[in-house]
């Protein structure tokens, strides 16, 4: 199996800083795209951030210029760093993979548990 567990989430004041990270462990053979969703109270899951394994990225356009995200190939490991947080920006941040796993022809999509980020006005 292949687990995901993500790290960092909590309380900050408007125009703070969080750092999420989220690493993936398991019967892994490789990793292609490592990204960010979160989702907010009565809202549908969006999608944050994303990197390739090549380190191309993909933000959403309200994110750019405050949040980014990179990733440690070695470590299974991907981050994102979030500055100048808003109140919008609250929400329960989910981290995922794409992964082959050994013995396996196919990619398939794993998901973190899910952290709280809430910023306060």
């Amino acid at each position: 199996q292949v687990q995901l567990v993500e790290s960092g989430g909590g309380l900050v004041q408007a125009g703070g800083s969080l750092r999420l990270s989220c690493t993936a462990s398991g019967s892994i053979y490789s990793i292609n795209t490592m990204g960010w969703y979160r989702q907010a109270p009565g809202k549908q899951r969006e999608l944050v951030a994303q990197t390739t394994r090549g380190s191309i990225t993909n933000y959403k356009d309200s994110v750019k210029g405050r949040f980014t995200i990179t990733r440690d190939n070695a470590a299974n490991t991907v981050y994102l760093e979030m500055n100048s947080l808003k109140p919008e920006d609250t929400a329960v941040y989910f981290c995922y993979a794409e992964v082959q796993r050994w013995g396996s022809l196919i990619m398939n999509d794993y998901w973190g548990q899910g952290t709280q980020v809430t910023v306060s006005s």
